[in-house]
């Protein structure tokens, strides 16, 4: 799928600070400024977390399964404000609510991260995630970043 409402790599980096072994948004494939965003995480076992995680079966944390959908609730948030991280303000992952987890997410799976506005209001917004594999919702959760200025 290729749009002018798509970004790859090259472009995702532009509006993530996050960088290797954390970025965990490799492509977007899809959004609308102040509705929507959909991007995909390739799990590939390389990651380093598979080495611990568990070495018998690995599966991806569930935590930085929350963490892919807080990038893509970052790259939302800057593109509904049409701006872009700079050296004086970023947006911060903030709030975790109704987080579930329903399936291992393995080596070889590629996410789908699902996430849409809730409620916006001033640098505060809530955005409804999920993240599918195959079509299944592996883990949800309502989360909330905030625009905040950066003290050096």
């Amino acid at each position: 799928m290729s749009s002018e409402k798509s970004m790859d790599i090259h472009e995702v980096l532009k509006y993530l600070p996050h960088r290797y072994p954390f970025l965990l948004v490799d492509k977007v494939l899809d959004f609308k400024e102040g509705e929507y965003l959909t991007a995909i995480k390739n799990v590939t076992f390389n990651e380093n977390y598979f080495v611990g995680h568990f070495p018998q079966r690995p599966i991806m944390p569930g935590v930085l399964i929350i963490e892919a959908l807080a990038q893509a609730t970052g790259i939302l948030s800057f593109k509904t404000h049409n701006t872009m991280p700079s050296e004086k303000y970023l947006y911060y992952f903030v709030g975790i609510d109704k987080a579930r987890f329903k399936k291992p997410v393995e080596p070889g799976d590629q996410l789908l991260l699902e996430v849409k506005i809730l409620k916006s209001k001033g640098p505060i917004m809530k955005f409804s995630a999920e993240a599918k594999v195959d079509g299944k919702v592996v883990a949800s959760a309502e989360l909330m970043c905030a625009e905040k200025e950066i003290n050096s």
